[in-house]
């Protein structure tokens, strides 16, 4: 009876270290795994909100260059400055894109693409490449914070971020539109 008493409490003893280990080795894994999902959730958001302050920075330029060309505003800068100006915010700007296609997942992938597709033809049109009227400028834009409120949500739903905003309410804020030059006028040049 000796030999078996001892032989059960080996078999007690081994078991309970493997469990432990065991449950240390499972604990030690999802630890890591959460450590390493928050590490590339906060890569995710450095990227999200790198490219949505490059977009709005684009945004900005082609407004300053769209009424500087259309004679809405006067600047010392020049139409030049401002077009070479917005070349450069547009490359700083694609770089953003690239970091949030390597990061994102396909909802956010998919309203990125939108907003860069809505900020080409902004672009276009800032730079008199296409002809528009001040009515298509504007639509522009609605269209353009429309596609960025779209990738707000698709990157908080991404990065597990609750709450939503829905409507035009959101999307009519902030909009930089000229105003007509003078009451009547209109900047159509097509």
């Amino acid at each position: 009876m000796d030999t078996i008493t001892q032989l059960v409490t080996i078999a007690a003893v081994v078991l309970g270290g493997l469990t432990t280990y065991l449950t240390n080795s499972l604990m030690e894994r999802s630890r890591r795994k959460d450590g390493l999902r928050l590490r590339w959730d906060e890569k995710k958001l450095d990227a999200y909100a790198d490219y949505v302050g490059q977009v709005r920075t684009t945004i900005h330029i082609s407004v300053l260059l769209y009424e500087v060309r259309e004679e809405i505003r006067q600047m010392p800068r020049t139409e030049h400055e401002l077009s070479m100006e917005l070349t450069e915010a547009g490359g700083d700007q694609g770089k953003a894109f690239e970091r949030v296609m390597l990061l994102a997942g396909d909802e956010v992938i998919e309203a990125a693409h939108a907003i860069q597709e809505t900020l080409a033809a902004i672009g276009w049109q800032a730079r008199g490449m296409v002809a528009g009227s001040l009515a298509d400028w504007r639509a522009l834009h609605t269209e353009a914070f429309k596609a960025i409120n779209r990738f707000h949500e698709a990157a908080r739903a991404d990065l597990g971020v609750g709450g939503r905003f829905e409507g035009d309410r959101h999307t009519a804020r902030g909009l930089l539109l000229p105003g007509a030059r003078a009451a009547g006028e209109s900047t159509d040049r097509a």
